[in-house]
């Protein structure tokens, strides 16, 4: 009876370190992270990254309501590496006086990013590609500087280039000139990614955050590819080319309808974007095919995301992101990994704060520990073995940049605006500083919106009855909604950690 018992017992236990080895599964599960940079929602019917899809999306789960709490690329990294928003970062802009890669961020905010934590537990850590865009500075310790908890680490130096750049690997200047099979950056990255397999600890669990460049501009396309989408152009739906009567004064600004050449601008670069990410899709084929004959690929979480959205014509914007919309907010997020089922769709909304603890959950390393402001969307891709809640609502918030001198290619624009192009079409200013409460629980549908300007100027939309936020409502909403809205995006701005994610439940 009691032998019985014992092997009852020993089962049961078997059963329980089988489920934690799955989720949260200690040191014995890989990770795989990639992020493209600035990548709208292109993994739907129509998509360049149709191998993306299948090896990760069709094999685990697509999130389809996956947003970044700031559109812009320096602070959107520095969330996804810590967790927090930007307030909590103080990342606030993609300048180094505005905290990117600054000895502020490194003394802060990397000595508490989530590869330090995954270090310490034994993992094995990668990385490969655009890290801040001002990485290398040398006013911020150049390219010796590397962060805390990476093993190997090969990093561009400044912003997103194919070819003809510089990367700090392992702290030592390497340059590249324009030799496609030996400098593209996009192969390269896949390349070395192989080369550490290869060399790694089987006896220990890895990380990779690999970072690849496209979909940025320059576009510049792998040679292969260059011939791909000929007749592919921006889609002309939505909000494309719609007036802006009603928002905030940096959307009226453009003309509209847009002038014929801006049309053009857009689609060579919406063509070129796909035509980059044929590279980034052939970089995923060939790190999941590897992971597979290393036989690793069943206990290795794989994410694909991007830092933010993008947009190609919407409200007569030709292209950029910065800008409070879906289009700009809202990001790819699909996973693959252990526990988690084939063709699985996730509607909770997620945003990319929660990258950081969910890696950390998965390593079995408790969230609390690095103080982030996400939480873990783990239990969500796997409701059959732990449960887990959406949140009911969320922030995202921009600091708006500008030129105190105004744009020299466009002298009639003024001071205080900035990425002036084509046209003179301004895509962002010193007071495109807003803060949102994103609002999406099955019931509310909704975005409330306040800018630190002269106006104090609110936008409200109703993305249930309007998707596409083709109308500001805020003067037809009942002033008790509005007081709701205002009082969360209070509370939001000021949390921190635990409060943060108080508020997420």
């Amino acid at each position: 009876m009691l032998a019985g018992l014992l092997r009852v017992f020993a089962l049961a236990a078997l059963l329980t370190c089988g489920a934690r080895r799955v989720l949260g599964g200690g040191l014995t599960s890989n990770v795989l992270l990639i992020v493209t940079d600035d990548q709208d929602e292109i993994l739907g019917g129509m998509t360049p990254m149709k191998k993306t899809k299948s090896l990760i999306g069709d094999a685990g789960a697509t999130f389809i309501n996956s947003f970044t709490v700031t559109p812009l690329c320096c602070p959107s990294r520095c969330s996804i590496l810590t967790g927090r928003y930007p307030h909590n970062h103080l990342v606030r802009n993609n300048s180094l006086s505005g905290n990117c890669s600054s000895a502020a961020w490194q003394s802060r905010g990397e000595s508490e990013a989530f590869p330090v934590f995954l270090s310490k537990s034994g993992y094995q850590t990668f990385f490969a590609g655009k890290y801040l865009n001002q990485y290398g500075d040398q006013k911020a310790g150049g390219v010796g500087h590397v962060p805390p908890g990476w093993d190997q680490w090969h990093a561009l130096v400044g912003n997103s280039r194919y070819y003809n750049y510089t990367l700090s690997r392992n702290g030592v200047e390497e340059k590249h000139g324009d030799n496609y099979t030996e400098d593209y950056l996009t192969d390269l990255i896949a390349n070395r990614s192989l080369q550490f397999l290869a060399n790694r600890s089987p006896q220990r669990p890895f990380f990779l955050m690999l970072t690849p460049p496209a979909p940025h501009s320059p576009w510049t396309t792998a040679p292969q590819y260059r011939r791909h989408f000929a007749d592919v152009k921006a889609p002309r739906d939505g909000s494309f080319d719609k007036s802006a009567k009603d928002k905030h004064w940096l959307l009226r600004q453009p003309v509209n309808p847009m002038p014929n050449s801006s049309l053009a601008y857009l689609d060579d670069a919406y063509r070129k974007r796909w035509q980059t990410l044929l590279s980034v899709d052939d970089l995923v084929e060939t790190l999941v095919r590897k992971l597979e004959e290393l036989k690793e690929l069943n206990n290795t979480y794989v994410l694909f995301t991007s830092d933010n959205g993008y947009h190609t014509g919407q409200f007569s914007l030709p292209i950029d992101k910065r800008q409070l919309y879906e289009f700009d907010i809202r990001t790819p997020l699909l996973v693959r990994g252990p526990g988690v089922k084939a063709n699985t769709t996730v509607k909770a909304p997620v945003l990319n704060i929660d990258l950081a603890p969910t890696i950390l959950d998965i390593a079995g390393i408790n969230v609390s520990a690095a103080n982030a402001d996400g939480q873990s969307f783990l239990p969500l891709m796997a409701p059959a073995l732990r449960k887990g809640s959406a949140r009911p609502y969320f922030l995202v918030e921009h600091m708006g940049e500008g030129l105190s001198s105004g744009d020299p290619g466009c002298p009639k624009t003024g001071p205080g605006l900035a990425e002036c192009f084509p046209n003179c079409v301004c895509e962002d200013s010193f007071n495109n500083t807003y803060a949102c409460v994103r609002t999406l629980d099955g019931h509310d549908n909704m975005q409330y919106c306040e800018f630190a300007d002269s106006e104090s100027f609110v936008e409200v939309y109703n993305l249930g009855s309007d998707p596409h936020q083709l109308e500001n409502i805020v003067k037809k909403v009942d002033p008790a909604v509005l007081q709701t809205m205002n009082q969360r995006l209070i509370k939001l701005q000021s949390c921190q950690g635990a409060g943060c994610r108080a508020l997420s439940t």
